[in-house]
Protein backbone atom coordinates (compact mmCIF):
# COMPACT_ATOMS: atom_id res chain seq x y z
CA UNK A 1 0.00 0.00 0.00
CA UNK A 2 1.69 3.54 -0.99
CA UNK A 3 1.59 6.38 0.79
CA UNK A 4 -1.80 8.55 0.62
CA UNK A 5 -2.65 11.63 -0.88
CA UNK A 6 -3.86 14.49 1.34
CA UNK A 7 -4.54 18.36 0.94
CA UNK A 8 -6.99 20.60 2.94
CA UNK A 9 -7.59 24.46 2.67
CA UNK A 10 -10.01 27.25 3.89
CA UNK A 11 -12.22 29.83 2.04
CA UNK A 12 -15.81 31.39 2.37
CA UNK A 13 -16.08 29.95 -1.26
CA UNK A 14 -15.96 26.15 -1.47
CA UNK A 15 -14.84 26.38 -4.83
CA UNK A 16 -11.73 28.62 -3.82
CA UNK A 17 -11.10 25.86 -1.19
CA UNK A 18 -11.26 23.53 -3.77
CA UNK A 19 -8.86 25.30 -6.07
CA UNK A 20 -6.00 25.54 -3.53
CA UNK A 21 -6.67 21.74 -2.81
CA UNK A 22 -5.85 20.45 -6.31
CA UNK A 23 -2.86 21.42 -7.02
CA UNK A 24 -1.76 19.86 -3.51
CA UNK A 25 -3.07 16.73 -4.37
CA UNK A 26 -1.54 16.91 -7.69
CA UNK A 27 1.78 17.52 -6.89
CA UNK A 28 1.82 14.84 -4.39
CA UNK A 29 0.39 12.87 -7.23
CA UNK A 30 3.54 13.71 -9.82
CA UNK A 31 5.61 12.89 -7.00
CA UNK A 32 4.96 9.63 -6.29
CA UNK A 33 4.00 8.69 -10.21
CA UNK A 34 2.77 6.74 -11.51
CA UNK A 35 -0.28 7.11 -8.68
CA UNK A 36 -3.37 5.85 -9.81
CA UNK A 37 -6.05 6.81 -7.07
CA UNK A 38 -8.71 4.79 -6.41
CA UNK A 39 -10.40 5.58 -3.28
CA UNK A 40 -10.77 8.86 -1.92
CA UNK A 41 -12.15 10.68 1.15
CA UNK A 42 -13.87 14.16 1.56
CA UNK A 43 -14.51 15.89 4.64
CA UNK A 44 -16.35 19.39 4.53
CA UNK A 45 -17.70 21.53 7.12
CA UNK A 46 -21.15 22.77 6.87
CA UNK A 47 -20.73 26.49 5.78
CA UNK A 48 -20.39 24.15 2.10
CA UNK A 49 -23.17 21.50 3.15
CA UNK A 50 -25.47 23.16 0.72
CA UNK A 51 -22.80 22.44 -2.07
CA UNK A 52 -21.61 19.18 -1.48
CA UNK A 53 -23.42 18.07 -4.48
CA UNK A 54 -21.61 20.60 -6.45
CA UNK A 55 -18.25 20.12 -4.82
CA UNK A 56 -18.44 16.02 -5.28
CA UNK A 57 -19.51 16.39 -8.92
CA UNK A 58 -15.88 18.75 -9.36
CA UNK A 59 -13.73 15.97 -7.43
CA UNK A 60 -15.61 13.32 -9.65
CA UNK A 61 -14.95 15.36 -12.54
CA UNK A 62 -11.13 16.46 -11.67
CA UNK A 63 -10.23 12.33 -10.50
CA UNK A 64 -12.54 9.88 -12.67
CA UNK A 65 -12.86 6.92 -11.24
CA UNK A 66 -12.36 7.49 -7.73
CA UNK A 67 -14.71 6.12 -5.35
CA UNK A 68 -15.90 8.69 -2.73
CA UNK A 69 -16.67 8.62 0.91
CA UNK A 70 -17.28 11.23 3.42
CA UNK A 71 -19.24 13.49 5.78
CA UNK A 72 -20.03 16.84 6.78
CA UNK A 73 -19.76 18.02 10.00
CA UNK A 74 -18.86 20.91 12.58
CA UNK A 75 -15.10 21.23 12.12
CA UNK A 76 -12.70 18.96 9.72
CA UNK A 77 -9.62 17.85 10.43
CA UNK A 78 -6.11 17.27 8.86
CA UNK A 79 -2.46 16.74 9.97
CA UNK A 80 -1.83 18.90 13.00
CA UNK A 81 -4.98 21.15 12.30
CA UNK A 82 -8.46 21.70 12.76
CA UNK A 83 -11.28 23.89 11.01
CA UNK A 84 -13.75 23.99 13.43
CA UNK A 85 -16.56 25.99 12.70
CA UNK A 86 -14.95 28.15 9.83
CA UNK A 87 -14.91 27.14 5.80
CA UNK A 88 -12.83 24.39 5.47
CA UNK A 89 -12.37 21.15 2.87
CA UNK A 90 -9.89 18.37 3.70
CA UNK A 91 -9.34 15.65 1.48
CA UNK A 92 -7.27 12.03 1.21
CA UNK A 93 -6.58 10.03 -1.93
CA UNK A 94 -5.38 6.04 -1.84
CA UNK A 95 -4.38 3.92 -4.77
CA UNK A 96 -5.55 0.59 -3.33
CA UNK A 97 -6.27 -1.90 -5.29
CA UNK A 98 -9.92 -2.37 -6.33
CA UNK A 99 -10.86 -5.81 -4.88
CA UNK A 100 -9.77 -4.55 -1.72
CA UNK A 101 -12.87 -2.15 -0.81
CA UNK A 102 -16.32 -1.34 -1.79
CA UNK A 103 -18.50 1.72 -1.14
CA UNK A 104 -21.79 1.24 0.23
CA UNK A 105 -25.30 2.71 1.18
CA UNK A 106 -28.63 2.12 1.30
CA UNK A 107 -28.95 1.89 -2.54
CA UNK A 108 -25.96 -0.29 -2.99
CA UNK A 109 -25.77 -2.96 -0.92
CA UNK A 110 -22.27 -4.91 -0.04
CA UNK A 111 -23.72 -8.26 -1.78
CA UNK A 112 -21.03 -10.11 -2.71
CA UNK A 113 -18.22 -8.98 -0.92
CA UNK A 114 -15.96 -10.27 1.91
CA UNK A 115 -16.10 -7.16 4.71
CA UNK A 116 -13.36 -7.57 7.00
CA UNK A 117 -14.06 -3.81 8.04
CA UNK A 118 -15.65 -1.10 7.63
CA UNK A 119 -15.81 2.38 7.99
CA UNK A 120 -19.30 3.77 8.35
CA UNK A 121 -21.09 7.25 8.41
CA UNK A 122 -24.45 7.88 9.15
CA UNK A 123 -26.83 10.50 9.80
CA UNK A 124 -27.77 11.19 13.38
CA UNK A 125 -31.40 11.59 12.76
CA UNK A 126 -31.63 8.00 11.14
CA UNK A 127 -34.35 6.37 13.12
CA UNK A 128 -32.50 3.18 14.65
CA UNK A 129 -29.45 3.82 14.05
CA UNK A 130 -27.99 1.70 17.06
CA UNK A 131 -29.43 -1.28 15.34
CA UNK A 132 -28.46 -0.30 11.88
CA UNK A 133 -24.53 0.03 13.04
CA UNK A 134 -24.80 -3.35 15.06
CA UNK A 135 -26.43 -4.98 11.80
CA UNK A 136 -23.50 -3.50 9.47
CA UNK A 137 -20.60 -4.92 12.40
CA UNK A 138 -22.55 -8.23 12.13
CA UNK A 139 -21.82 -8.12 8.20
CA UNK A 140 -18.30 -7.82 8.66
CA UNK A 141 -16.21 -10.69 10.04
CA UNK A 142 -14.41 -9.00 12.31
CA UNK A 143 -17.46 -7.17 13.65
CA UNK A 144 -15.21 -3.91 14.06
CA UNK A 145 -16.52 -0.35 12.15
CA UNK A 146 -14.97 3.22 12.55
CA UNK A 147 -16.14 6.37 11.64
CA UNK A 148 -18.81 8.60 12.91
CA UNK A 149 -22.34 10.64 12.23
CA UNK A 150 -22.97 13.41 10.66
CA UNK A 151 -22.59 17.01 12.21
CA UNK A 152 -24.18 20.29 11.04
CA UNK A 153 -26.57 22.76 11.73
CA UNK A 154 -28.20 22.26 8.12
CA UNK A 155 -27.82 19.22 6.33
CA UNK A 156 -26.49 16.08 7.93
CA UNK A 157 -25.42 14.75 4.74
CA UNK A 158 -23.02 11.71 4.64
CA UNK A 159 -21.34 10.78 1.24
CA UNK A 160 -20.90 7.51 -0.76
CA UNK A 161 -20.45 8.16 -4.45
CA UNK A 162 -23.20 10.38 -4.26
CA UNK A 163 -24.65 12.91 -1.42
CA UNK A 164 -26.59 11.72 0.93
CA UNK A 165 -29.34 12.33 4.12
CA UNK A 166 -30.32 9.73 6.57
CA UNK A 167 -29.57 6.12 6.77
CA UNK A 168 -25.63 5.22 6.88
CA UNK A 169 -22.85 4.41 4.38
CA UNK A 170 -19.30 3.91 4.05
CA UNK A 171 -16.45 1.67 2.88
CA UNK A 172 -16.02 -1.90 3.48
CA UNK A 173 -12.95 -3.43 3.72
CA UNK A 174 -11.41 -6.99 2.98
CA UNK A 175 -8.82 -8.52 4.92
CA UNK A 176 -5.93 -8.13 3.04
CA UNK A 177 -6.10 -3.91 3.87
CA UNK A 178 -3.98 -3.14 7.17
CA UNK A 179 -5.13 -1.09 9.26
CA UNK A 180 -5.25 -0.20 13.53
CA UNK A 181 -8.06 1.28 15.51
CA UNK A 182 -8.41 2.44 18.94
CA UNK A 183 -11.44 4.33 20.94
CA UNK A 184 -9.97 7.45 23.30
CA UNK A 185 -12.30 8.30 26.14
CA UNK A 186 -12.75 12.28 26.64
CA UNK A 187 -14.68 11.78 30.05
CA UNK A 188 -13.32 10.54 33.87
CA UNK A 189 -15.46 8.81 36.26
CA UNK A 190 -16.77 10.48 39.42
CA UNK A 191 -18.09 6.94 41.06
CA UNK A 192 -17.39 3.33 41.01
CA UNK A 193 -19.02 1.15 38.40
CA UNK A 194 -22.82 -0.11 39.59
CA UNK A 195 -25.14 -2.29 38.10
CA UNK A 196 -28.67 -0.56 36.69
CA UNK A 197 -31.47 -3.01 38.72
CA UNK A 198 -34.26 -0.83 37.72
CA UNK A 199 -35.19 0.88 34.68
CA UNK A 200 -38.19 1.52 31.96
CA UNK A 201 -36.65 2.76 28.96
CA UNK A 202 -34.32 5.78 29.49
CA UNK A 203 -35.27 5.76 33.19
CA UNK A 204 -32.96 4.44 35.68
CA UNK A 205 -34.94 3.94 39.10
CA UNK A 206 -32.42 2.58 41.06
CA UNK A 207 -28.19 0.92 40.99
CA UNK A 208 -27.13 -1.50 42.88
CA UNK A 209 -30.83 -1.66 44.32
CA UNK A 210 -30.49 1.84 45.65
CA UNK A 211 -31.99 4.47 44.50
CA UNK A 212 -30.35 5.84 41.31
CA UNK A 213 -30.52 9.56 41.98
CA UNK A 214 -28.97 8.79 45.83
CA UNK A 215 -26.10 7.21 44.05
CA UNK A 216 -25.72 9.89 41.65
CA UNK A 217 -25.87 11.83 44.33
CA UNK A 218 -23.45 10.41 46.72
CA UNK A 219 -20.88 10.14 43.52
CA UNK A 220 -20.89 13.83 43.69
CA UNK A 221 -19.95 14.18 47.44
CA UNK A 222 -23.71 15.07 47.82
CA UNK A 223 -25.24 12.49 49.90
CA UNK A 224 -28.21 13.68 51.61
CA UNK A 225 -28.50 17.59 49.49
CA UNK A 226 -31.90 18.14 47.54
CA UNK A 227 -31.53 17.57 44.05
CA UNK A 228 -32.21 21.27 43.11
CA UNK A 229 -29.31 22.66 45.20
CA UNK A 230 -27.26 20.04 43.39
CA UNK A 231 -28.39 21.15 40.20
CA UNK A 232 -24.89 23.17 38.75
CA UNK A 233 -22.89 19.99 39.82
CA UNK A 234 -25.34 17.67 38.00
CA UNK A 235 -25.50 19.80 35.09
CA UNK A 236 -21.70 18.84 34.63
CA UNK A 237 -22.35 15.15 34.95
CA UNK A 238 -22.55 12.55 32.43
CA UNK A 239 -22.88 8.72 32.62
CA UNK A 240 -20.57 6.03 30.68
CA UNK A 241 -22.71 2.66 30.13
CA UNK A 242 -21.27 -0.17 29.37
CA UNK A 243 -22.07 -3.94 28.72
CA UNK A 244 -22.10 -6.66 31.08
CA UNK A 245 -19.59 -8.65 29.26
CA UNK A 246 -17.10 -5.44 29.59
CA UNK A 247 -17.61 -5.43 32.91
CA UNK A 248 -13.35 -6.53 33.94
CA UNK A 249 -12.37 -4.05 31.73
CA UNK A 250 -14.59 -1.37 32.93
CA UNK A 251 -13.82 -2.50 36.55
CA UNK A 252 -10.15 -2.27 36.43
CA UNK A 253 -10.73 1.42 33.93
CA UNK A 254 -12.31 2.72 36.66
CA UNK A 255 -10.29 2.14 39.48
CA UNK A 256 -7.38 3.40 37.57
CA UNK A 257 -9.57 6.56 37.08
CA UNK A 258 -10.43 6.32 33.42
CA UNK A 259 -12.80 4.78 31.10
CA UNK A 260 -12.27 1.58 29.30
CA UNK A 261 -12.87 1.24 25.12
CA UNK A 262 -16.40 -0.02 25.82
CA UNK A 263 -17.38 2.64 27.31
CA UNK A 264 -19.87 4.81 25.88
CA UNK A 265 -21.06 8.26 27.42
CA UNK A 266 -24.63 9.68 27.31
CA UNK A 267 -26.29 12.65 28.44
CA UNK A 268 -28.14 12.82 31.90
CA UNK A 269 -31.33 14.60 30.78
CA UNK A 270 -33.40 14.58 34.02
CA UNK A 271 -34.38 13.59 37.26
CA UNK A 272 -37.97 11.91 38.88
CA UNK A 273 -37.05 12.75 42.31
CA UNK A 274 -40.24 10.72 43.43
CA UNK A 275 -39.21 7.48 42.29
CA UNK A 276 -35.40 8.56 42.80
CA UNK A 277 -34.90 8.05 39.09
CA UNK A 278 -32.49 9.84 36.69
CA UNK A 279 -32.98 9.90 32.99
CA UNK A 280 -30.00 8.98 30.21
CA UNK A 281 -30.15 9.85 26.45
CA UNK A 282 -30.17 6.32 25.95
CA UNK A 283 -32.00 3.43 26.75
CA UNK A 284 -30.60 1.66 29.72
CA UNK A 285 -32.05 -1.76 30.52
CA UNK A 286 -31.36 -3.36 33.53
CA UNK A 287 -27.51 -5.80 34.10
CA UNK A 288 -26.14 -2.78 31.78
CA UNK A 289 -23.34 -1.08 34.20
CA UNK A 290 -23.20 2.64 34.44
CA UNK A 291 -20.53 4.80 36.08
CA UNK A 292 -21.08 8.75 36.47
CA UNK A 293 -18.41 10.56 35.08
CA UNK A 294 -17.68 14.24 33.64
CA UNK A 295 -15.89 15.81 30.70
CA UNK A 296 -12.17 16.31 32.15
CA UNK A 297 -9.71 17.86 29.24
CA UNK A 298 -5.73 16.38 30.99
CA UNK A 299 -7.49 13.27 31.17
CA UNK A 300 -8.70 13.38 27.41
CA UNK A 301 -5.16 14.60 26.27
CA UNK A 302 -3.91 11.22 28.59
CA UNK A 303 -5.98 8.83 27.00
CA UNK A 304 -5.20 10.47 23.63
CA UNK A 305 -1.74 10.06 23.95
CA UNK A 306 -1.94 6.12 24.99
CA UNK A 307 -4.06 5.27 22.49
CA UNK A 308 -1.28 6.59 19.67
CA UNK A 309 1.53 5.35 21.59
CA UNK A 310 -0.81 1.88 21.49
CA UNK A 311 -0.62 2.14 17.51
CA UNK A 312 2.90 2.91 17.55
CA UNK A 313 3.91 -0.51 19.38
CA UNK A 314 1.79 -2.47 17.21
CA UNK A 315 3.15 -0.90 14.37
CA UNK A 316 6.38 -1.46 15.52
CA UNK A 317 8.95 -4.49 14.48
CA UNK A 318 9.13 -7.26 17.08
CA UNK A 319 13.37 -7.54 17.20
CA UNK A 320 13.80 -11.25 16.57
CA UNK A 321 17.29 -13.13 16.72
CA UNK A 322 18.76 -13.36 13.17
CA UNK A 323 19.30 -16.53 11.61
CA UNK A 324 22.37 -18.19 11.79
CA UNK A 325 24.74 -17.14 8.95
CA UNK A 326 23.24 -14.01 8.46
CA UNK A 327 24.99 -10.52 8.68
CA UNK A 328 22.86 -8.00 10.39
CA UNK A 329 23.58 -5.79 7.67
CA UNK A 330 21.42 -7.79 5.40
CA UNK A 331 18.37 -7.90 8.02
CA UNK A 332 15.56 -5.56 6.66
CA UNK A 333 12.51 -6.66 8.71
CA UNK A 334 9.30 -5.99 7.42
CA UNK A 335 8.04 -2.85 9.21
CA UNK A 336 4.39 -1.43 8.94
CA UNK A 337 4.60 2.36 8.03
CA UNK A 338 1.80 4.08 8.32
CA UNK A 339 0.08 5.22 4.88
CA UNK A 340 -2.74 7.38 6.04
CA UNK A 341 -5.40 7.69 9.42
CA UNK A 342 -8.43 8.80 9.96
CA UNK A 343 -9.57 10.91 12.79
CA UNK A 344 -13.32 11.45 13.83
CA UNK A 345 -13.42 13.25 17.17
CA UNK A 346 -16.83 14.51 18.89
CA UNK A 347 -17.93 18.01 18.02
CA UNK A 348 -17.95 18.31 21.89
CA UNK A 349 -14.11 17.92 21.72
CA UNK A 350 -13.47 20.35 19.25
CA UNK A 351 -12.59 24.37 19.32
CA UNK A 352 -11.11 25.61 22.86
CA UNK A 353 -11.63 21.81 24.61
CA UNK A 354 -8.15 20.55 24.42
CA UNK A 355 -6.90 24.09 25.88
CA UNK A 356 -5.58 25.50 22.42
CA UNK A 357 -6.78 26.13 18.37
CA UNK A 358 -5.40 22.26 16.54
CA UNK A 359 -4.28 20.84 19.71
CA UNK A 360 -5.90 17.83 19.40
CA UNK A 361 -4.68 17.19 16.59
CA UNK A 362 -1.04 18.29 17.13
CA UNK A 363 -1.32 15.86 20.03
CA UNK A 364 -1.98 13.21 17.04
CA UNK A 365 0.90 14.62 14.74
CA UNK A 366 3.65 14.40 17.56
CA UNK A 367 3.12 10.74 18.49
CA UNK A 368 2.43 9.30 14.91
CA UNK A 369 4.14 12.08 12.52
CA UNK A 370 3.25 13.78 9.84
CA UNK A 371 1.09 11.31 7.81
CA UNK A 372 -1.69 12.03 6.10
CA UNK A 373 -4.92 12.46 7.74
CA UNK A 374 -8.41 13.66 7.36
CA UNK A 375 -11.42 13.70 9.84
CA UNK A 376 -14.19 15.20 10.95
CA UNK A 377 -15.79 16.30 14.16
CA UNK A 378 -18.91 14.41 14.75
CA UNK A 379 -21.95 14.32 16.67
CA UNK A 380 -21.11 10.38 17.57
CA UNK A 381 -18.19 8.44 17.28
CA UNK A 382 -18.68 4.70 15.52
CA UNK A 383 -16.19 2.03 16.70
CA UNK A 384 -16.83 -1.79 16.83
CA UNK A 385 -20.32 -2.14 16.87
CA UNK A 386 -21.09 0.90 19.12
CA UNK A 387 -22.09 4.21 18.82
CA UNK A 388 -20.10 6.59 21.29
CA UNK A 389 -19.96 10.63 22.30
CA UNK A 390 -16.99 12.67 23.60
CA UNK A 391 -14.04 10.10 21.91
CA UNK A 392 -12.06 10.22 19.48
CA UNK A 393 -11.38 7.11 16.84
CA UNK A 394 -8.01 6.78 15.73
CA UNK A 395 -7.63 4.47 12.49
CA UNK A 396 -4.23 4.18 10.68
CA UNK A 397 -3.80 2.37 7.58
CA UNK A 398 -0.55 0.02 7.56
CA UNK A 399 2.12 -0.09 4.22
CA UNK A 400 5.05 -2.13 4.56
CA UNK A 401 8.18 -0.48 3.79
Amino acid sequence: MKTFLQAHATHPDWRYALAMVQPQLQAQQRERAPYAPTLGWVYLTDHYAAQAEALLAELKQHWPGVAWVGAVGIGVAASGVEYFDEPALSVMLAELPREQFRVFSGAMPLAGFAAHTAQVHADPNTQDLAELVADMSDRTATGYLFGGLASARSRTLHIADTVLQGGLSGVAFAAGTGLVSRVTQGCQPVGRLRTITGSSNNVITSLDGEGALDCLLADLGLAGREPRDALPQIRQTLVGLSDPADRDDGVSASHRGAFGPDTRVRHLIGLDPARRGIAIGDTAPEGLQLAFCQRNTEAAKRDLVRICAEIREELEPEEMPLPAGVPEAAAEPAVAAIAGAVYVSCSGRGGPHFGAPSAELAIVRRALGDVPLVGFFAAGEIARHHVYGYTGVLTVFTATR
